[in-house]
């Protein structure tokens, strides 16, 4: 009997001759259409507002941003808990190293497994090297996000075992950036640690303080950290506002302690990563991109170096800059957010200058 094939029929069947004979042909054509598997396994972070994604919206502390107009220009507008119109510089390298989009806050009720596979952000805003400094904003210390690291670890055993929870936590990246808060608003704002300590002695301080803390990172199974030296905070608006009299000048007795932190910092690390075995440590220099930054405004695009986008732009930082505080017309023309955060903008221009210029080093 002789089964007779419709013309439909048969040029469905060719089609699906054509689909295998291709599928047969090009068996590796679904993976040119995937990422690239990522360097790493994971980007961990700690430090101060630079980074905080979030952390300080669980805490009873004045130091939050978790309303408008913060996150203003945030994906869907959502005012996350970071200290910017936008996304923080964490954000940026963990993109920038395909390990997913965002880089979420440790206490963030939202967290899922997969978040902990692939990193999550200590930081919190206000937090510094000296236990003080965290103290008196009532927000994480370092001590505090070590703690919160520690049981991270234990999570993460539970989540992937400990064979494959040990290569995430040495193979992943280590990004810190604080003690900007230790100089400004401890040291030069409050008496406690300039009755006890000359500038010269409080960096001496709390560099051996970060020695210790980078120490016990290492212990911990770190062995890829990027430690950030500071900006010029002399320049920020609030300083300049508080400090740099009528003209509202860069205050350079802050910058000079700023400049003189960084020197010591990056001779501790250096030493760091000669004595310890299998690591890569370093110093990550950006006080002189953003020095450049407020010199010549105008080669980054810039026109507003003194003020932020929030309010007046002198003073209004956290619950100052609020709902019912008005905003500047264009954002990108600003080098600062409020009186004491970059914008987006300038986040990205230095943590491109670091994902260019760094983050190799680490890979």
């Amino acid at each position: 009997m002789t089964m007779k094939i419709s013309s439909s029929s048969s040029s469905m069947l060719s089609l699906l001759l054509v689909f295998l004979f291709v599928r047969l042909s090009f068996p590796a054509q679904a993976q040119t259409l995937t990422a690239k598997k990522p360097p790493v396994p994971a980007l961990i972070a700690f430090g101060d507002s630079t980074l905080d994604s979030g952390n300080n919206n669980k805490l009873l502390t004045l130091l939050k941003c978790n309303f408008p107009p913060y996150g203003q220009d945030f994906i869907d507008r959502i005012p996350t808990g970071r200290f910017c119109n936008g996304k923080v510089p964490t954000d940026f390298f963990v993109a920038s190293l395909g390990i997913k989009e965002l880089l979420p806050a440790s206490l963030d009720p939202k967290l899922k497994p997969e978040d902990l596979l692939t990193g999550v952000n200590f930081g919190s805003g206000a937090s510094g090297y000296d236990p003080l400094t965290g103290k008196t904003a009532s927000v994480l210390s370092l001590p505090d996000q070590i703690k919160m690291f520690k049981d991270y670890i234990e999570n993460l055993k539970g989540i992937a075992g400990e064979e494959r929870a040990a290569a995430i936590i040495s193979d992943s990246i280590y990004i810190s950036d604080v003690g900007i808060d230790d100089i400004i608003n401890n040291y030069f704002a409050l008496p406690i640690r300039r009755k006890q300590f000359d500038i010269s002695s409080y960096t001496d301080f709390i560099v051996n303080l970060a020695s210790e803390f980078y120490q016990e990172l290492y212990s911990l199974g770190a062995r890829k950290i990027g430690i950030v030296g500071l900006p010029p905070g002399g320049c920020f608006p609030s300083q300049r506002t508080i400090a740099g009299g009528i003209t509202r000048e860069c205050v350079e007795l802050y910058n000079q302690a700023i400049r003189m932190f960084n020197s010591k910092l990056s001779k501790k690390v250096e030493m760091l990563g000669a004595s310890l075995s299998n690591s890569k440590i370093i110093f990550i220099e950006v006080y002189n991109v953003f020095d450049d930054i407020i010199r010549r405004p105008s080669n980054y695009g810039f026109e507003v170096i003194d003020r932020g986008c929030c309010g007046t732009g002198k003073i209004e930082v956290a619950e100052l800059c609020n709902p019912s505080t008005p905003v500047c017309e264009d954002v990108t023309k600003y080098v600062f957010w409020d009186s004491f955060h970059p914008t987006e903008k300038t986040y990205k221009i230095l943590a491109d200058y670091i994902i260019k210029n760094y983050l190799p080093k680490l890979l």
